[in-house]
């Protein structure tokens, strides 16, 4: 799956605040999501710590294989995707919309994103609870923009 999609953006300002559904969001390199918690105006944004993004795919069999139902903005990720491995995306550049990036590492669940949401939700998002990654390049991201790898 060299080519998804991005379904869903979420951002807040707040922290420990349910993220709001966006249709788009410009992103900045070194800096983050402008309007998100997590934006960094001087451009010292830590590795990875720019954009977070999950698959549909991973919400959707957390709720078939473990009965947990997550509106994607539970999650606290940044961009909702479908059909490609955010996974495999660790280490390489990537394109959200006409944005590039790089995947830093897996976005693994934490006991704070558990007491957030449900009982149940480290074991079921291990391993598939999304991706750090760094913003090269300044531009928008939009709901129905291309993900894709950078050969």
């Amino acid at each position: 799956m060299n080519e998804g999609r991005v379904e869903g953006i979420f951002l807040t300002a707040e922290h420990g605040e349910l993220p709001a559904d966006v249709d788009s969001v410009r992103a900045l390199a070194g800096k983050g999501l402008e309007g998100n918690r997590y934006f960094f105006a001087d451009g010292s944004a830590p590795d990875g710590q720019a954009l977070t993004l999950i698959a549909a795919e991973a919400v959707e069999a957390l709720e078939r294989e473990h009965g947990i139902a997550l509106h994607p903005a539970e999650t606290r990720r940044n961009v909702l995707t479908r059909g490609i491995d955010v996974n495999a995306l660790v280490g390489r550049r990537f394109r959200v919309g006409d944005v590039e990036c790089l995947g830093v590492e897996l976005c693994e669940p934490c006991s704070h994103l558990q007491s957030l949401t449900k009982p149940g939700v480290i074991k079921g998002l291990a391993h598939r609870a999304g991706l750090n990654a760094d913003i090269l390049t300044d531009g928008d991201i939009a709901v129905g923009d291309a993900v894709t790898v950078q050969e």
